[in-house]
């Protein structure tokens, strides 16, 4: 074999394959430390001796050192050793990677200089409760705010802290229609005139106010659209008052109406024929308007796709009713139920739209039969960000069969399904190694069952996807795998 020819295209992709390889023996994990054309991947495997990492700590390459603090199996004293490293990037990467981490890594970071530590140390569940409350007092505010965002279910001292901070963008986080991370809070009742009379704070009191009529007066008539999507959120509405909102020149106010339980059936389809008839009929902004009618129109312009991406639990818990609505975001939210029968979950597997297959197929997928299976795999399409996620999500599973007869289907991605099979017969697996579709070359690139001749070509294949996919091949022999890294100067 004619070695030169062969020389990958995409080194430093085939490096970052090998450092994640995992039969690459020891001393050629360690040649890779001297790689500097990548990210320093080396430094994340799970094998790594102590050895190793204190080779990589003496290094003090920058890359090696991210990739090493980002390493979950790194054992606590170099983590330690780390927090005490001049790197701030290295510092940051502890505290991504906390889950398991000393508390005196932690309490050395806590009061670090770098705004993004503290920053992580905010939003992250795994920091100590007492170390992350000491952050409601940190001097920049938006670590505070971040505080605030990240942390819903802060003890209420904590939260009284956020909740009176002298900073808009500190209350408008502690007091907000949106949290990183759920249970939403509910404010101390004490507080709640101040917040409902604070601008930045007045949307994310609405839900947890009382709506005696003055409040209710002032709250219709705000000129935030905001509050008034609370308001038209708020369980104890009154009829005369949605029947307002359901007009309310704020399509994202009707949006709110249209998703209630209590909202009329034909009050419902009134709103989403009149949201979707006035996204289409509206203009584009002028050019001196101001930037309130810009963001209306965002808003507005959002609407329709907010229409279809509601999630209701009333829905869902009530699903059966659901199954046939008109509205998508209904039948979603139907499929998300686990307490649909089998003819229910059969009639969304084959919707017309192919977000309510999907996430059916994702709540309940040994309910799919290969048939099915085959089916919504072969209507996919990635149409919008809504349901990208299945590209990478091996939500359904087929039988050896099914697979061995998707490697010589017309479409490339079942052909990319056929190397899931583990006993793919070899001369399956030698045709998808020469495919057109870089997608089905990566999936095979790794098979046991392919010949070295072939997994020696994709090393060298013109995708950098597929090289690296090579590189990774624990069937690399380690001849080949001590050839690259001598190619590559190591």
């Amino acid at each position: 074999m004619d070695t030169e020819a062969l020389t990958p295209i995409h080194l430093d992709k085939v490096m970052d394959g090998l450092a994640i390889n995992s039969a690459l023996p020891a001393p050629m994990i360690r040649r890779l430390f001297a790689w500097r054309r990548g990210q320093g991947k080396a430094a994340r495997r799970p094998d790594l001796t102590d050895a190793m990492v204190t080779e990589i700590i003496a290094i003090d390459d920058h890359w090696l050192l991210h990739s090493l603090a980002l390493n979950d199996r790194l054992p606590d004293r170099f983590r330690i050793r780390l927090a005490a490293h001049r790197d701030s990037a290295v510092r940051s990467a502890l505290v991504v990677c906390a889950a398991s981490a000393p508390r005196e890594m932690l309490e050395q970071l806590i009061d670090d200089p770098d705004l993004r530590v503290r920053e992580y140390l905010a939003r992250g569940d795994h920091t100590p409760s007492d170390l992350r409350a000491r952050l409601a007092a940190d001097s920049d505010p938006g670590i505070r705010a971040a505080l605030a965002k990240y942390w819903p279910q802060a003890p209420e001292a904590v939260r009284r802290i956020l909740l009176t901070d002298p900073e808009d963008e500190v209350r408008a986080a502690a007091c907000s229609t949106y949290f990183a991370r759920r249970p939403h809070p509910i404010p101390p009742p004490d507080l709640l005139p101040a917040l409902l009379a604070d601008p930045v704070t007045r949307a994310g009191a609405v839900m947890h106010t009382v709506l005696d009529a003055d409040t209710l007066q002032r709250l219709v008539e705000d000129p935030d659209s905001d509050v008034r999507a609370e308001l038209a959120r708020h369980p104890d509405l009154p009829p005369s008052v949605r029947e307002v909102l359901a007009v309310d020149p704020s399509l994202g106010v009707r949006v709110k109406i249209f998703a209630r339980q209590d909202t009329p059936e034909h009050a419902r389809a009134q709103i989403h024929a009149s949201v979707h008839e006035l996204s289409r009929s509206m203009e584009d902004p002028s050019l001196d308007a101001d930037d309130e009618a810009v963001l209306q129109w965002y808003e507005n312009s959002f609407a329709t796709m907010e229409l279809r991406t509601l999630r209701l639990p009333w829905v869902a818990a009530d699903p059966l009713r659901h199954i046939d609505s008109p509205y998508v975001s209904f039948r979603v939210s139907a499929a998300a139920s686990k307490a649909l029968p089998a003819h229910a979950v059969a009639r969304l597997l084959d919707d017309e739209e192919e977000m309510v297959r999907l996430t059916m197929a994702h709540t309940a997928p040994h309910l799919v039969d290969p048939a099915t299976a085959e089916s919504i795999e072969r209507r996919y399409r990635r149409r919008d960000k809504f349901t990208f996620w299945w590209d990478k999500a091996q939500v359904l599973t087929f039988p050896p069969a099914s697979l061995r007869r998707f490697a010589t289907d017309p479409e490339p991605r079942l052909r990319s399904f056929a190397p899931r099979d583990p006993d793919l017969p070899s001369e399956l697996a030698e045709k998808l190694a020469s495919d057109p579709d870089f997608r089905v070359r990566r999936a095979v690139a790794a098979h046991p069952n392919l010949s070295l001749p072939s997994l020696l070509r994709l090393l060298a294949d013109s995708s950098e996807h597929v090289a690296e996919a090579a590189g990774a091949s624990p069937f690399l022999p380690v001849e080949r795998m001590d050839w690259l890294l001598t190619r590559a100067g190591l």
